[in-house]
Formats: structure tokens, sequence, C-alpha cells
């Protein structure tokens, strides 16, 4: 790494330090639309215990993201939102 690298690093830290302390405000903010994994399962009509089986997740978990306590992440993000756009074919497809 060279030393502009390493100072633009630097000062990046720091401003993340007083943001952190609130003795900044950040220069923006990225806002994230979460999936409505409740509103996707309903859509299908499917229980809790047959989407979680469909999906191949435990249904303690698919309650989780439910209810907002935890969020699904990488293959299942993805195969969520093809459930989303195209309920009926993708569990043809997962049967």
């Amino acid at each position: 790494m060279n030393k502009q690298d390493f100072d633009e690093l630097l000062a990046s830290i720091r401003e993340a330090g007083k943001i952190l302390k609130e003795e900044q405000e950040a220069s923006r903010e990225f806002t994230f639309n979460p999936l409505d994994v409740k509103k996707i399962r309903e859509k299908t009509g499917l229980s809790q215990r047959d989407f979680s089986t469909l999906v191949h997740v435990s249904l303690r978990t698919l309650q989780n993201w439910e209810q907002g306590k935890r969020s699904p992440t990488g293959p299942a993000v993805a195969l969520l939102t093809i459930i989303k756009n195209d309920p009926l074919h993708a569990i043809k497809a997962l049967h």
C-alpha cells in the first residue's frame, strides 16, 4: 500500500470514529429494503413449516426472518426473490 492510499484509509477510519461517537454526521446514508419474507410466503399460500421445507431452512430460521430478528443472506435472498417474482414456477421447480 502506498502512502497516499494509507493516508486516505486512515482519514476514513478517523471519520468513522467521529461518526460513531456522534461528533460528526455521516456524509451519506444507504437504506436497504429488506425482503418481506412473510409476504412472500403468504403469496405462495404455504404454511411456515411447508415454506421452510421448500427453501431448505429450519422453521425457526424462517420465523426469525418473518419477525425481523434475522435477515436472509446470499443464496437465500436470491431464492426468495425468485419466489417473490414467480411463485408458481419457483415452487414447481423446487418440487
